[in-house]
């Protein structure tokens, strides 16, 4: 079915353009990883593009799910919909946190500073092709700024050349599909020309890997403005854009001799290169940012920091990670830690010299909310997924993890409600790569940790499952948080700065003192009865409240024993599990 044409830039227009980015980069991620060269060979580009645009999506999603169910003395039927403002800001946040790699990593500053462009239309419904044009040229100009050192032949010359094609339609009266077009097409033309320009691209007869993502984000956006994809038909001897249908995906130079093998030794993270690739998220000021850049661009290379307004994303590699990561504390706080080694994985493996680790016969993956329960599952043997507050994985989070999990059967727990969609289109992914995948649908993290309890990896998987299973559905959970605004609920209205008691999933309390409030919500739930208490502390969660509700559980409740764990950053103050 062809897509509807997007007239104007707006809100919807940033929604569909994401969707039909996120699509594109699906079916083209296993062709991008393939010829992934440089910097590193390690076969991951159009996976971590993918990541990226998945996270972004996920972000704007967000947004307009806000408007929509938003009661209407806030949101009017007529306003219920975001700004062009809104929804760019979301896009550009999404991307952002959830970048990955240096390909990643540049996707997002690049849509970052369309953002930073898109949102100076303030509460304004759209723009035109003119706004596009202006956005898609600060774009290419930020992303290099981000880059410590560019290299041409790479994402930043096919960015560039998208932006100046765009700018070349100035003073013609086009309309974004216009803009769009002529940005595709010359993303086309850069991508062609990126092997003349990178001597490892040529030698290996690719194009720029990063590169070609791009021109998949580009082609959707065209979709998005037209209602037609155009096909990116080929490199050799030009573009090969002269049509908007037909034709197959050629991202080799077809010219030029078959791939050779790229040998690890001559790619960073061998001889050649740093062995580390080191990514965080990172609350920072700009000044101490600036320091930071430095300070990483001494210590390595493919230095990518992109961000701004405290929040920022550092991508480095490095010889000496724990030096990197230091000189984030030192800047700031980072978190959202991930560290590579070059040599470890099997893309980085020379061939015949690593063993390949056999499969286990199974595993547990589950999403935990907080450092201390993430500890928890691992020491139970689980694989985990960290979910900070307001920054939920994304399905492409989940699959890497079941895949790093190593196991021909997995067991996948979301720990929550608003997760199912996403653990579901993951399960279904790792059973289409020949994985045996149940997901029990636990709608909290003291569910989840019911269901590890239970687990025994020596029995039938069905049976573990269905022991896990009912273990989960016998417990009840709660949690305690505080409102963040004026809201209706089952127990009446609550106000901003409330502290809420929330019993699977709705609001059962309403109170002024969380350990009061604590202790009314877990009496409620052990109204209907119980044997065992869990309770999961949150950093921000009061001194003393843990041995408060121990010591009410042993005074009015006969034969209930009580665990305690600290579940540090997790977003609610505390969480209860009655089982």
């Amino acid at each position: 079915m062809a897509q509807v044409p997007q007239t104007f830039f707006d809100a919807l227009a940033v929604r569909t353009w994401c969707s039909l980015a996120l699509t594109a980069l699906g079916r083209a991620r296993e062709e991008i990883d393939a010829i992934n060269v440089y910097p590193v060979a390690d076969g991951d580009t159009g996976t971590n593009l993918y990541l990226t645009v998945e996270s972004a999506t996920t972000a704007v999603e967000a947004v307009f799910a806000g408007y929509e169910t938003a009661p209407a003395a806030v949101a009017p039927a007529a306003v219920r919909s975001p700004s062009l403002a809104d929804a760019a800001r979301a896009m550009a946040h999404g991307a952002l946190i959830g970048a990955r790699g240096n390909s990643g990593t540049i996707l997002a500053q690049l849509l970052r500073g369309m953002a930073q462009v898109l949102a100076t239309e303030g509460e304004a419904s759209h723009t035109d092709g003119d706004g596009l044009r202006l956005a898609l040229r600060h774009a290419a100009d930020s992303a290099r700024q981000a880059v410590a050192h560019p290299v041409e032949g790479t994402v930043l010359s096919v960015a560039s050349a998208a932006a100046d094609a765009a700018d070349a339609t100035e003073g013609a009266g086009g309309d974004c599909g216009t803009v769009a077009r002529a940005a595709y097409r010359g993303a086309c033309a850069g991508l062609a020309a990126t092997p003349a320009q990178l001597t490892v691209l040529e030698q290996a007869g690719v194009v720029d890997a990063g590169g070609r993502g791009l021109v998949a984000v580009l082609a959707a956006l065209v979709e998005t403005f037209t209602g037609e994809a155009p096909v990116f038909s080929g490199v050799s001897g030009g573009p090969g854009v002269s049509g908007f249908s037909g034709g197959a995906v050629h991202a080799r130079v077809a010219a030029g001799p078959e791939p050779a093998a790229v040998d690890c030794a001559d790619a960073p993270g061998e001889a050649g290169g740093p062995a580390f690739e080191v990514i965080y998220l990172l609350e920072a000021e700009d000044t101490a940012v600036a320091r930071l850049r430095r300070r990483l661009d001494a210590l390595g290379d493919s230095l990518v920091v992109v961000g701004g307004d405290g929040l920022w994303n550092v991508h480095v590699h490095v010889d000496d990670a724990g030096a990197a990561v230091e000189a984030g504390v030192d800047a700031g706080r980072p978190y959202r830690i991930r560290i590579t080694h070059f040599g470890a994985g099997d893309a980085h493996a020379r061939g015949g010299e690593r063993p390949v680790r056999e499969r286990v016969q199974r595993a547990v993956v589950a999403v935990v909310p907080g450092e201390g329960l993430a500890g928890l599952y691992t020491e139970a043997g689980a694989t985990t997924v960290l979910a900070r507050p307001g920054e939920p994985p994304a399905s492409g989070e989940l699959v890497e993890a079941v895949r790093r999990a190593h196991a021909r059967e997995v067991v996948l727990l979301p720990n929550d409600a608003d997760l199912r969609h996403t653990a579901a289109a993951a399960a279904e992914q790792a059973r289409s790569e020949g994985i045996r995948v149940a997901l029990i649908p636990t709608r909290s993290a003291v569910q989840g940790i019911a269901a590890l309890a239970v687990h025994e990896a020596d029995r039938r998987f069905d049976e573990d499952v269905v022991s896990m299973t009912s273990a989960a559905g016998a417990t009840r959970y709660a949690e305690v948080a505080v409102a963040e605004r004026q809201s209706w609920t089952m127990a009446g209205i609550c106000q901003a700065g409330d502290v809420l008691g929330l019993i699977d999933g709705d609001v059962a309390v309403i109170g002024a003192d969380v350990t009061a409030t604590a202790e009314s919500t877990l009496d409620r739930m052990l109204s209907a009865g119980g044997e065992l208490v869990t309770l999961v502390l949150g950093d921000d969660a009061p001194d003393g409240i843990a041995e408060r509700l121990q010591a009410r559980v042993r005074e009015a409740y006969l034969a209930v024993d009580t665990v305690v764990y600290r579940g540090g950053r997790q977003g609610a103050l505390l969480l209860i599990g009655v089982e």
